[in-house]
């Protein structure tokens, strides 16, 4: 996959590094549960959301090399699978 194509997914992921660095450092300095926890679902979401881009970037290509005659690096039944994995 190309980094360039998957940018907003790079940058989605660097958020979340960023979070649960935060979550690591509320607990080890005894933070608030419920502080604990909203920073927890933020970075969750950020990395579900990355997985979700990166597997529309997958559908595009997929789709592309079909228009252009060529076999696509993922079947429908690998793409499905790994849209799965993140439900």
């Amino acid at each position: 996959m190309d980094a360039t194509v998957l940018k907003d997914a790079v940058t989605r992921l660097k958020r979340a590094h960023g979070q649960v660095g935060a979550v690591i450092a509320m607990i080890e300095n005894g933070e608030d549960c419920e502080r604990v926890v909203t920073q927890l679902a933020a970075a969750s979401r950020a990395l579900d959301r990355a997985g979700f881009k990166i597997i529309a970037t997958g559908m595009r290509q997929c789709q592309q090399a079909r228009q252009e005659g060529e076999e696509p690096p993922l079947t429908e039944e690998q793409l499905e699978k790994l849209f799965l994995t993140l439900s």
